[in-house]
């Protein structure tokens, strides 16, 4: 379509970091994702080595409910209204999933539900910040961990363990890839297990030192203590987000430039109302409209692509198939639809979508 709800962004500069990593030794797992790794640190101002990168966030969240030690029957809170990989790794370890509501501003989950549904129970708490805008759970008085699924929302840092994604159409892109940061109250041991984890349980910089030998002199050079997985990042991928990185400012810069004009033209204008909060990276822009349906097929004739983007999870025969009672969420759930936004979509290209809507349906 003309207008297309997403695009990737890839600066010109990662065209030629690439073309650079696939003419040098290492274009798996080599110094680029060390490189990525420290320099994404000192851009958030994430405390040293605390960022272990990865092949996705998906892995991001899990190693984190690794550490935290999620086991059968345990249960933890979460939110229905995100993407599936958010809460399908919980289901694969068996866990008890407590359906939280969200929150109606945001669309993020809701902590008050949260803290109306904590027991004695409760193993951990994940919060997602829904299109780029930061959910707010905190647990005062609570020794329960908390996971932030960061995905759509690069740039925010909350809880225990944020995970972080660099999918192709996200606010900076890897191809695919992750990040986990973690802010535990032993952060380096659980950064440490976070790198084993990521690559078979083998300590990777014990190899390095050993020359990448496996025995010498008859004797094995290192152990493996951990059923780790094949998580890793690849410096492909690491040259592609050093020059995302560069280019971040820029880009929640111009989103947040186009999220302005929806902001002032559309946001509770008649039956619209633009979904917001503070603070905010603008990777969606969601509307809650009447008669949505006609609304997709009103857009659809204008050349604007549109889309719901998450779909609740408990609908799912994996979660159970079954609605959870969640008020706010049946309100909304039949109204909310984004509309383009990105590096891609132009002030005129906003107007354009603006006037289309202000038409009616």
């Amino acid at each position: 379509m003309k207008y297309d709800l997403f695009w990737p962004y890839v600066p010109p500069e990662a065209r030629a970091a690439v073309d650079d990593v696939l003419r040098s030794r290492f274009i798996g797992q080599g110094p680029k994702v060390d490189l990525f790794e420290r320099e994404f640190e000192k851009k958030f101002g994430i405390k040293h080595k605390n960022a272990v990168s990865v092949n996705s966030c998906t892995s991001a969240l899990e190693i984190a409910y690794d550490l935290i030690g999620l086991k059968p029957g345990d249960e933890v809170i979460s939110t229905p209204l995100t993407c599936n990989a958010t809460n399908i790794p919980l289901i694969r370890r068996g866990v008890k999933i407590v359906w939280a509501d969200i929150n109606r501003d945001t669309l993020c989950i809701s902590a008050t539900d949260v803290l109306s549904k904590v027991t004695k129970k409760t193993k951990a708490i994940v919060q997602v910040h829904l299109g780029g805008i930061q959910a707010d759970v905190t647990m005062p008085g609570w020794d329960i961990p908390i996971v932030s699924d960061a995905a759509q929302a690069l740039g925010f840092f909350n809880g225990n363990f944020t995970c972080c994604s660099f999918q192709s159409i996200k606010q900076i892109t890897t191809g695919d890839g992750g990040m986990l940061v973690v802010d535990t109250k032993d952060s380096e041991r659980d950064r440490n297990r976070a790198k084993l984890l990521r690559w078979f349980g083998i300590d990777r910089e014990k190899k390095i030192r050993n020359n990448w030998q496996a025995y010498l002199e008859r004797k094995p050079t290192f152990d493996i203590q951990l059923p780790g997985y094949k998580y890793q990042m690849t410096d492909i991928s690491a040259a592609m987000g050093l020059a995302g990185l560069a280019r971040y400012d820029g880009v929640i810069a111009h989103r947040k430039k186009i999220f302005d004009i929806y902001r002032k033209r559309l946001h509770m204008q008649g039956s619209i109302r633009l979904i917001d909060g503070t603070p905010n990276t603008y990777w969606l822009a969601t509307l809650l409209v009447e008669d949505r349906d006609s609304f997709a097929k009103a857009m659809f004739e204008a050349d604007i692509d549109t889309n719901l983007v998450q779909v609740r999870n408990d609908v799912y025969k994996v979660f159970g198939g079954k609605k959870a009672d969640l008020k706010t969420l049946a309100e909304v759930e039949d109204k909310y639809i984004s509309i383009p936004i990105g590096m891609h979509i132009s002030e005129d290209d906003a107007h354009y979508i603006c006037d289309r809507i202000m038409e009616g349906w």
